[in-house]
């Protein structure tokens, strides 16, 4: 049987893949986990607002609420790194699928 941990991980690399193809609801779910510190993931503002940023890009309407309700709480410089990763992020997968 998986220990809470493993089945946490998986969940998290399922996300992961399922939002490398462009999934808007698994780049949301992603960013609900890294805002709440859910599936086994710290709280992490900078990468739940990249997360919420990717599934906006992607036409998720709950993903552009949640990226907006999470920026009250992050400074200009943290939304800023934020959304570098999110354009680094979709280079590295645009060039993957390429």
């Amino acid at each position: 049987m998986a220990s809470n941990m493993e089945s946490a991980r998986f969940l998290i690399e399922s996300r992961m893949r399922d939002a490398a193809c462009g999934d808007a609801q698994a780049r949301y779910d992603l960013g609900v986990a890294y805002s709440c510190g859910t599936s086994g993931v710290g709280i992490d503002l900078i990468e739940a607002h990249k997360w919420f940023n990717l599934a906006a890009l992607a036409g998720s309407e709950e993903g552009q609420h949640c990226r907006a309700e999470i920026a009250e709480e992050m400074t200009a410089r943290e939304i800023a790194e934020a959304q570098r990763m999110a354009r680094a992020w979709l280079s590295q997968t645009s060039r993957r699928a390429a």
